[in-house]
């Protein structure tokens, strides 16, 4: 096991993704912050919650979309779907897709498919906590990205919120 970014690197890279999130909105009235379930909603909680803290008074909206149902490794085993909550339209705005781990895409491809059923946004972005570049198989790249690394497909990558750190194994 490595530690990859430590609870204080964590921390670090965290406010650094909200703020150059914040930084690249020309209008926050026309964007929306979308957390891919499971395991990106634990990243956009802690983004959204240092947003909303430096930009007191100005609305930051925030959903969460569940990707099950639109995963194509949905018949290698049963899926529990999570809930979506996504209490505003897309239509038309400026959406952020946050994730965890970005590795092969395929997560990614299943965000964008899913977001379809919702309306048609004038602009999809994609922030990761941890770009893994080697492995893609699909031609999907972040737009903001804590790090990146390079990694074989026998590693794994894991963010420990308990621990509050990235390790790979």
């Amino acid at each position: 096991m490595q530690v990859l970014l430590s609870s204080q690197q964590l921390q670090l890279t965290i406010k650094r993704l909200a703020s150059q999130l914040l930084e690249n909105q020309d209008n926050l009235l026309d964007t929306v912050f979308i957390g891919i379930q499971p395991r990106g909603v634990h990243v956009a909680d802690k983004i959204i919650e240092i947003a909303r803290s430096t930009q007191e008074g100005k609305l930051i909206e925030y959903g969460i979309l569940d990707i099950t149902f639109y995963r194509d490794d949905i018949r290698d085993e049963l899926h529990i779907p999570k809930s979506t909550t996504l209490p505003f339209s897309i239509e038309g705005k400026n959406v952020v897709l946050i994730d965890d781990v970005l590795y092969t895409g395929r997560t990614i491809r299943a965000a964008l498919d899913a977001l379809q059923d919702f309306g048609r946004p004038k602009k999809v972005s994609l922030c990761v906590l941890v770009n893994r570049r080697f492995n893609r198989e699909l031609p999907i790249q972040p737009d903001y990205n804590g790090i990146t690394i390079d990694t074989t497909a026998a590693q794994k990558v894991k963010v420990e919120w308990d621990k509050n750190e990235v390790v790979l194994y």
